[in-house]
């Protein structure tokens, strides 16, 4: 593209976003649309992510240390657990504080004026990497010698992994659908303008125009278009995601939920956003110049 014909392009390109106002205006709401949706449910699945990430830290494996093990040998398994795939760490607790947090659970401390705290066993509570091998990382732990049984709640874990995944999957198919209607609708705004000048561009082709030197201006069209969609889905995005987390902050019912600070996620979601923008703008526009160059 020479240098010198790139105001020509810009120019015809404006002049086309202007001459097709109400399909441009549509172009870019479709657009703004398609990509807040998009963007929340992304937004959407990482802060299920990040919850998720919450409870995997508190969702452990308790291992039970044999009682015929002292207090030394019980301590030195704490290496071989920790060696073991998918295991984050593993804290040992003795019998006595196993007692003191059950004790904890009770206002009634009489309760246990004659329990000793040799009813309890040795343990570890060890954290894994990933909870959707929690129920592997249990029955590995089983197998190191001296652990004489190891719990879990595989079926919270689980429900957990279930979320998460159909979140994702959710979330992939919403995209993909969003991208194809934004195409379909940018393809046909510049459908309308090449439909109009039909007549000159064959006239343009009779003349010995090349087919990037008619192509570029509804390129640069398509261009702005998505830039422009892309630059208002972003800002609509910041402020809808911000009223949504504060009015989940002041929900006492929702209290135990914290949402993402969209500031840790702005960037990668604007570059996002304006690759897609560019994207659909600029394959919409190429698809829709296509057949009338042939001529």
């Amino acid at each position: 593209m020479k240098r010198y014909n790139t105001g020509y392009y810009i120019r015809e390109g404006v002049s086309g976003i202007f001459a097709h106002g109400f399909m441009s205006f549509a172009s870019v709401c479709i657009i703004v649309a398609c990509l807040i949706i998009m963007g929340s449910f992304s937004l959407l699945s990482f802060n299920v992510s990040s919850i998720i990430g919450q409870f995997e830290k508190d969702n452990v494996v308790i291992a039970y240390v044999s009682d015929s093990l002292s207090e030394d040998q019980a301590r030195a398994l704490q290496s071989q657990i920790e060696a073991l795939p998918n295991v984050e760490s593993a804290q040992f607790t003795t019998r006595e504080e196993a007692m003191q947090k059950f004790e904890g659970n009770f206002t009634d401390k009489s309760l246990f004026e004659n329990i000793d705290s040799s009813v309890f066993r040795h343990r570890f509570y060890v954290y894994m990497q990933d909870i959707s091998l929690t129920e592997q990382t249990t029955n590995d732990i089983r197998g190191v010698s001296g652990i004489a049984e190891a719990n879990s709640n595989l079926a919270v874990a689980q429900g957990f992994v279930t979320v998460r995944n159909i979140v994702r999957i959710v979330s992939f198919v919403l995209v993909a659908i969003l991208l194809v209607i934004s195409l379909f609708i940018m393809s046909n705004t510049i459908k309308l303008a090449t439909f109009d000048r039909r007549e000159e561009i064959a006239i343009m082709k009779m003349v010995g125009a090349t087919n990037g030197f008619i192509r570029w201006p509804f390129v640069f069209q398509g261009f702005i278009l998505g830039l422009a969609g892309a630059l208002v889905a972003f800002i609509a995005q910041w402020i809808l995601y911000t009223v949504f987390a504060n009015m989940l902050l002041k929900s006492n019912a929702m209290s135990f939920i914290t949402a993402v600070p969209f500031s840790s996620v702005a960037i990668p979601m604007f570059a996002v956003f304006i690759a897609l923008g560019f994207g659909v703008g600029v394959a919409g526009s190429a698809m829709a110049i296509k057949n009338y160059l042939r001529v």
